[in-house]
């Protein structure tokens, strides 16, 4: 490779004299085709035998959504991955790098809607796109693994793992009360809903009691919050996030009986120590008492149409801090657990039934929300908690901990011990005891469209609800379907997709027409990528204990309580399947910052995305790469600016220029010479510049480490000022401190624009491709310095500097110090008292 490229990048004669030179060409595209045909060639990026392959790294970006053209803000989170992937194969790792598409899901369903062309058809048109332009960017993926799940050689291992969850319990269909999004025309899960609004497309969330399928997430919530301490190469900011949502809670669950019933109403408080406040019971408007109550009659027609019309209300509005509190006797009472005294029931907007039991004990003097409840209603509010600031003075509820008051014999008891002294009462009584509650609630996976992975389940009229048999796998999604505008599934109609036969009795069946949440697809992918093309296994448990857990990650921080925390969960469920030995997915993760345009996030709708493309193909890949990573801290958000890829420009074209010239000028001197190199200097200019090239080099492998990218950029801008400033200052191109540092140079820039280091490093003399080559090592010896300087102080203030040999002793560098002419000004006259010295820092002159 490295003489066709000497002969073919250039396209004009080398000529030693640079003032006789023509304007360096930086031949790009060149420089791009050759290397990618090198590294194909060369498989440099490909596992080829994932239980051979030495010092494994996996290294992988979230996969995307095939949506359509990528712009460049989508390019930065692949080019992070592909700096890090490049960097640890040239440290000597084999990295697993591999790409693939998670490829069900809405918008799709919707463009077939739209635009009368199949799910299928569009997903396929986009993944070939995007593609393209991931190739464009020059990512080393290794494309003989690609998957996609919507493929059937995918989702058919998707509704294995269904089936394997549903043996073990962890999945179970059941009705409930649902987020609905009118506009998709599905269930949402309760992460998928923010501030009451679909994730997806921005829709008002309603609420609707359905039969739906579930994944029993929480049995597993007190590993997935415990093992957050494992993750300590994960951000805190995520870690964080996935602890609230998990949302462990230590308290009390406290049964309050319903007067004149066999009932009772079950609440969890974090405050058992407010028990004697309690006042009232509220219910959240789909508690299933209220079913009952409204099937024997004894609903008021009051409360009756507060529920109706709560429960068509946007969840937003419902639970609200400044929404209103609204509500309606329930007509029944409940009778205090200690007392014996009877409390009224109530149906009111802010409870809600996916949070805790669906239903709260009120204690107004000491919630806030109560306290404005029971004021607009009248209702009683008892003060049993005193803090520090006295009485309770009746404008607002007292929050905090204190002594317990007006609570009987637990008077005078400090918050913590009236919390255990009550819970031991109601333990007792058999009417409560200590609990842990979680916020996190059981994942809901039933979508009701089309493109999405079947739910593998069928229902008998004899048998009820029966598993596909594994044999049976994949149940296939119909291609003949017929989409209507109204969004429903078509699957619901297809009577061929619908009709099937029991697995138990061979009797007629019908399929369960839901389709699975796509979240569901990507929470195992990055298992799937150590045996792509297997139809034995979902994975290849021996290869993926090898491999895993993923060493880095790369994605948004908007997964954080999605897929990261789902991923989780599946990991720790087919651990305990005995089918892998790790617990947790991702050793490392990292969350870059989104790229904004015009101060806002680039998207279509707003118009101010920017296409990759053209950048390309008018400056080169690595112009684009090079200033994606230099724009910002890459975990921050930065703003686009043309004008930076103009500069980014300049430099790769100044660095080749840099290349030519000490290229052409070493290939001279070993025609004059014969092929003798000079000697290394120990001392001056040329012992200087080797001095900072090696100490660029540790920085920038430091840089790299911590994907400090745009610092790793900056150091390699400082390495080629480095370069030239020596050579402007009358340098020789053919001193071995040159030739060392644009050999360590080319390896340094390699990971960040590998195309146009791998031509610099053929036309430098480099055999084979530099990603065999191996990464630079800082030396010790060469980043030792002759002299240092040391700041002098007079009496505290800064008056001069002065410069000693390294290593010089005490005796030294206080002599050099007192003959400074500042400092000797400065002392005139005067006896001095002291001399401290600050080892390699400074020296302070104390005199009177």
């Amino acid at each position: 490779m490295g003489e066709s490229i000497r002969k073919g990048i250039s396209g004009e004669p080398v000529i030693d004299d640079a003032k006789e030179r023509t304007k360096s060409l930086y031949p790009f595209h060149e420089m791009e085709r050759r290397a990618r045909k090198l590294w194909n060639e060369e498989g440099l990026f490909e596992i080829r035998d994932p239980m051979t392959a030495e010092r494994p790294f996996y290294c992988l970006n979230m996969f995307p959504y095939p949506s359509g053209d990528l712009h460049v803000g989508h390019g930065r989170n692949y080019i992070l991955g592909d700096v890090v992937t490049r960097l640890k194969r040239m440290q000597g790792h084999s990295v697993l790098t591999p790409m693939g598409w998670d490829a069900f899901g809405l918008p799709a369903e919707n463009a077939a809607i739209e635009h009368k062309i199949h799910p299928a058809t569009w997903t396929r048109r986009n993944i070939a796109r995007m593609k393209e332009q991931l190739v464009s960017w020059g990512l080393a993926y290794d494309w003989n693994r690609e998957i996609a799940s919507c493929d059937p050689t995918y989702y058919r291992w998707t509704q294995w793992l269904f089936l394997k969850l549903y043996e073990r319990g962890l999945a179970y269909r059941a009705k409930g009360t649902v987020n609905w999004c009118p506009s998709c025309n599905t269930v949402l899960a309760n992460e998928q809903v923010v501030d009451g609004k679909c994730e997806r497309c921005g829709t008002a969330v309603e609420t609707r009691d359905l039969e739906q399928w579930y994944f029993k997430i929480t049995a597993y919530a007190e590993p997935l919050l415990r093992d957050l301490d494992q993750l300590v190469h994960w951000p805190e900011k995520v870690r964080v996030m996935q602890t609230n949502w998990i949302g462990r809670s230590e308290g009390a669950t406290i049964r309050f009986p319903v007067s004149g019933s066999k009932e009772s109403i079950e609440v969890f408080t974090t405050r058992p120590d407010t028990l004697l406040g309690a006042t009232y019971v509220v219910l959240a408007a789909e508690h299933p008492l209220i079913s009952q109550l409204k099937e024997r009659g004894a609903f008021p027609r009051q409360a009756a149409d507060l529920v109706e019309r709560l429960r068509r209300a946007r969840l937003g509005d419902r639970f609200g801090v400044e929404t209103e509190k609204e509500g309606a006797p329930a007509g029944i009472e409940a009778v205090h657990p200690l007392t014996g005294a009877k409390i009224p029931i109530w149906v009111a907007n802010y409870v809600l039934m996916g949070y805790g039991t669906g239903a709260i004990m009120a204690v107004p003097a000491h919630d806030q929300r109560d306290f404005e409840f029971a004021k607009k209603y009248k209702l009683p509010i008892v003060e049993v908690v005193r803090g520090p600031d006295g009485a309770f003075d009746g404008r607002a509820a007292y929050e905090g901990e204190g002594t317990l008051v007006n609570s009987g014999a637990f008077d005078g008891l400090p918050s913590p011990e009236g919390k255990r002294a009550i819970i031991g009462a109601l333990e007792a009584k058999s009417a409560g005891e200590a609990s842990v509650h979680y916020r996190l609630r059981d994942w809901l996976i039933s979508r009701q469209r089309y493109w999405g992975a079947p739910i593998p389940m069928v229902t008998c009229e004899r048998c009820g609800v029966q598993p596909v048999p594994e044999s049976d796998l994949p149940v296939l999604l119909p291609d003949q379907v017929e989409f209507k505008p109204t969004g429903e599934s078509p699957l619901r109609t297809n009577e061929a997709f619908l009709n099937t036969s029991c697995p138990k009795c061979g009797g007629p069946a019908r399929r369960e027409s839901d389709t699975m949440d796509t979240f569901v697809d990507s929470s195992w992918y990055f298992l799937r990528f150590l045996s792509p093309k297997s139809d034995r296994v979902a994975f290849d448990s021996a290869a993926v204990n090898r491999w895993l857990p993923v060493n880095q990650y790369i994605g948004g921080v908007e997964h954080a309580i999605l897929h990261l925390l789902y991923s989780r969960f599946m990991v720790k469920v087919l651990r305990d399947m005995g089918l892998i030995s790790f617990s947790e997915p991702f050793e490392r993760l990292f969350t870059q910052g989104m790229i904004t345009k015009n101060g806002v996030k680039m998207s279509k709708s707003k118009r101010n995305t920017v296409a990759p493309d053209d950048l390309i193909q008018r400056y080169g890949t690595d112009t684009v790469r090079l200033y994606t990573l230099f724009i910002g801290p890459p975990e921050k958000d930065a703003e686009w600016n043309d004008r930076g890829v103009e500069g980014a420009y300049r430099f790769l074209q100044r660095y080749w220029k840099l290349v030519e010239d000490v290229a052409a000028a070493r290939d001279a001197r070993a025609a004059r010479t014969g092929g003798k190199h000079p000697a290394w200097s120990s001392t001056g200019a040329r012992r200087e510049l080797r001095r900072r090239v090696h100490q660029l080099t540790a920085q920038m492998l430091a840089d790299m480490d911590r994907l400090h990218l745009n610092t790793a950029v900056s150091g390699m801008m400082q390495l080629v000022n480095a370069l030239q400033e020596y050579l402007d200052g009358g340098g020789d191109r053919t001193d071995p401190e040159v030739q060392e540092g644009m050999n360590i140079g080319t390896r340094l820039l390699a990971p960040l624009a590998p195309h146009t280091a791998e031509g610099a490093w053929a036309l430098l003399g480099g055999s084979g491709s530099i990603f065999t080559a191996g990464w630079p090592e800082a030396s010790r010896e060469a980043l030792e310095r002759d002299k240092v300087t040391l700041v002098v102080q007079v009496n505290g203030k800064v008056r001069s500097s002065i410069e000693v040999p390294a290593g010089a002793d005490r005796a030294v560098i206080e002599a050099a110090a007192l003959a400074d002419p500042k400092v000797r000004s400065y002392a005139s006259g005067k006896t001095v008292a002291q001399v401290i010295l600050v080892p390699g820092r400074l020296v302070n002159v104390v005199v009177p």
